[in-house]
């Protein structure tokens, strides 16, 4: 896989619904605090001016990030007919820690998509990597920065 980018259907159409919103009001808004910064004078010594012009540059980078992972992204999509029984990218796992006997449910994302905060785990991470082909009953054991950590698979959509 190398350094390609990876994307689930729904992570492509949300960082094109991103790329919609920054391109339209937030982009209007950004301008319009310039606009407003600019009317108070002296440019040199207007932290408002240049805190305004700081965002549109941050604006400009992430927009033009979106656009080139969104023009060489690869979406992966389940093919046809493929089993439904075993973890591939997008699937949703749910989990039983072993050692605490909580459940969590966790959804198979490539990197750029990851977001642990939100149970989107990365396919290179060392949980998402341990979990690619498991399925129901599967037990694992991860080992991660914060430890060694074992779970069984208990459902996988």
């Amino acid at each position: 896989m190398g350094n390609e980018i990876l994307l689930t259907p729904e992570g492509y159409e949300k960082l094109k619904k991103e790329l919609e919103e920054l391109k339209g009001p937030t982009r209007m808004r950004v301008a319009e605090a310039i606009r407003e910064a600019k009317s108070h004078g002296d440019l040199r010594e207007n932290a408002a001016y240049h805190e305004a012009k700081l965002n549109q540059t941050r604006l400009d980078s992430r927009i033009a990030d979106l656009e080139k992972v969104l023009q060489s992204a690869k979406i992966v999509r389940r093919p046809e007919g493929a089993a439904g029984d075993s973890a591939h990218l997008g699937s949703k796992i749910r989990l039983l820690d072993k050692e605490f006997g909580d459940e969590l449910t966790v959804t198979l994302v490539g990197s750029f998509e990851a977001d642990p905060a939100k149970d989107l785990i990365s396919i290179s991470s060392p949980l998402g990597n341990a979990l690619i082909g498991r399925a129901v009953g599967d037990e694992l054991t991860v080992e991660a920065p914060a430890g060694t950590q074992e779970y069984k698979v208990l459902e996988v959509k």
